[in-house]
């Protein structure tokens, strides 16, 4: 992998992993401490919806989110295998024509 396409792909992953980062924290800092007053107006399974998102719903979007930095970095790695392996064979044709 080049120099330029490793510093590409870890700008990449570092935006994803901030984006997951924001998510996390507007869903359990944000529904559990600062919206928790408006969303305990809304009742879910019987609890009010502050109280339920600070002790279970936050861990639930952890998971999730746990899951969707797999597969999104699933992806980002198959998107680079495949440039790594054009530039590659790029690389073994030159050699070959010498």
């Amino acid at each position: 992998m080049s120099s330029q396409s490793a510093n590409s792909y870890w700008k990449s992953n570092l935006k994803i992993v901030a984006s997951l980062l924001i998510v996390w924290f507007v869903v359990s800092f944000g529904a559990g401490i600062l919206f928790v007053d408006a969303l305990d107006t809304i009742r879910f399974a019987g609890f009010k919806l502050g109280f339920w998102m600070a002790q279970q719903g936050s861990i639930l979007v952890f998971v999730v989110l746990i899951l969707a930095y797999m597969r999104l970095m699933d992806r980002l790695d198959a998107q680079y295998a495949n440039d790594n392996a054009a530039e590659n064979s790029a690389q073994s044709d030159e050699e070959a024509g010498q």
